[in-house]
């Protein structure tokens, strides 16, 4: 197979190697949870970046609720969330009542709520975490609820209305190495996301903060120790390191497939700087097996 992209000559991709090979699974136990989730007009990122662990989490009755619509406002070169404009607000009042009831018929100890970006409106959809979170605590009063957000262009008061929400867990993933973002996320800033962590743990002292990363995207092993090292001198508790997989042949080209034994190198560096969880494998995901990872790190 052959891959192209703008400013590219065509190469051969890599061959998946045995480590990113799962089984074939059936997957007839996640149609109830798909249907559920399509009568109530919601959305995964599970099923919309195309993570390959959707069908391990669906089977368990896990899955990550993506808000705000299914139309993301920036175009990623990893992502295969669908880029452009954005559902009318009108449009999603009921959202954040769905969310909730499906997560409590899912019976969900540990919910996990992420959405696209949504750069057009004032707060970013803020408001719409805050709601959402709200409405999950009223159904789910003993749950943890994480939040994956996307840095609100840096609007603090955005920020700050999603935390006073309280959440359990604030997560915002950088996603690569930052000389890597003009190419991997071109409409972000990797301080502005550095910043957005740090005043996350600044305005609340109970929240867990979490970033996460994928490497084989042409990454050098130095500049992803860096980075570790910039999310800890930013206050990240967890970190999540995982494999990129091109999801489309129109998105970036892997660049390497990192061995297990480079992910766990990162994985012993991380925890020499103090990370109070890292959770780095080949298929970790930033909401994969979450409610671990959490124990983890609240028991450190």
């Amino acid at each position: 197979m052959l891959i192209q992209i703008e400013g590219l000559k065509p190469r051969a991709a890599p061959r998946l190697p045995e480590w990113l090979r799962k089984p074939q699974r059936n997957v007839e136990a996640d149609h109830d949870l798909k249907r559920m989730l399509r009568t109530r007009g919601l959305h995964t990122v599970c099923e919309e970046a195309r993570c390959p662990n959707r069908n391990d989490c669906f089977a368990r009755g896990a899955a990550t609720f993506m808000i705000l619509g299914d139309t993301c406002s920036r175009s990623c070169g990893f992502c295969s969330v669908k880029t452009g404009r954005g559902l009318p607000m009108e449009s999603l009042t009921d959202e954040p009542e769905q969310v909730a009831e499906a997560a409590a018929l899912l019976d969900l100890r540990y919910v996990v709520i992420t959405s696209v970006n949504r750069d057009e409106l004032p707060d970013g959809g803020a408001a719409h975490f805050a709601k959402t979170i709200s409405a999950v605590r009223r159904r789910l009063p003993r749950s943890r609820i994480e939040v994956l957000t996307p840095d609100f262009k840096g609007n603090r008061e955005a920020l700050r209305t999603v935390l006073d929400a309280r959440p359990d867990t604030f997560n915002h993933n950088v996603e690569t190495v930052p000389r890597l973002y003009g190419r991997v996320r071109p409409q972000a800033d990797y301080r502005q996301s550095l910043e957005v962590l740090l005043n996350a743990r600044l305005h609340s002292a109970e929240v867990l903060t979490k970033s996460g990363f994928m490497v084989g995207l042409g990454e050098r092993p130095g500049e992803v120790e860096s980075l570790l090292e910039d999310l800890r001198a930013h206050s990240v508790d967890v970190v999540t390191i995982g494999q990129y997989l091109q999801p489309t042949r129109a998105h970036l080209p892997v660049e390497e497939y990192v061995y297990p034994d480079l992910f766990e190198r990162y994985k012993e560096y991380g925890e020499r700087l103090g990370f109070r969880a890292v959770f780095s494998g080949p298929l970790v995901r930033s909401s994969y097996m979450a409610e671990m990872v959490h124990g983890e790190a609240k028991s450190n």
